[in-house]
């Protein structure tokens, strides 16, 4: 008896540890206000030198504002799907702006959306690279790639992963885990 009720004492302030997370959510909207300042800061920057610049020059400064925007498309899903992932539903009673996948993204699919920003992200950064060549060593160009490709390789062997879990899950709920294919 006594033992049940400190399990269940444990248990219960277990779970509750889960908000000690929230704290760190909130910390990352405070990086995504950052972000925003970057943001705003690169798009006055570019339309004060748009005029004069090269059209590579105003291809690099597309791609940054682009990567911005990953950056913080990155954080959005980090924090809602996190956030519902690990602390609590986020009820907006059927808010008609909520974004559609909210509320179920699981952390399987959480982690294949982080792992395609950060492909889209690695991308953009070797794009900018490519645009502007000359100012970069055959071996900083050389580790971009190799660093894009092992990226681009995790996103691959994840993906197929949770495909391997999903049909093995679904295999076993049917009764044919054991049987040969």
């Amino acid at each position: 008896m006594v033992r049940k009720m400190v399990e269940n004492h444990i248990e219960r302030g277990l779970f509750a540890s889960r908000w000690l997370m929230a704290p760190m959510y909130v910390g990352l909207i405070g990086a995504l206000l950052i972000l925003m300042f970057k943001f705003i800061q690169s798009l006055a920057e570019f339309a004060v030198h748009a005029m004069h610049a090269s059209e590579s020059d105003v291809v690099l400064a597309l791609l940054a504002l682009i990567d911005l925007t990953l950056a913080g498309n990155l954080l959005l899903i980090v924090v809602f799907s996190g956030y519902e992932n690990f602390v609590s539903k986020i009820d907006l009673a059927g808010h008609e702006d909520q974004p559609e996948w909210m509320g179920k993204v699981d952390f399987a699919g959480l982690k294949l959306k982080l792992i395609a920003s950060m492909v889209a992200i690695s991308g953009i950064h070797l794009l900018k690279i490519f645009m502007d060549i000359p100012k970069y060593t055959d071996r900083d160009i050389q580790w971009m790639v190799i660093i894009h490709i092992v990226f681009v390789g995790s996103g691959v062997a994840l993906a197929f992963m949770d495909r391997l879990e999903t049909h093995h899950a679904a295999s076993s709920h049917d009764g044919t885990a054991g049987d040969a294919h």
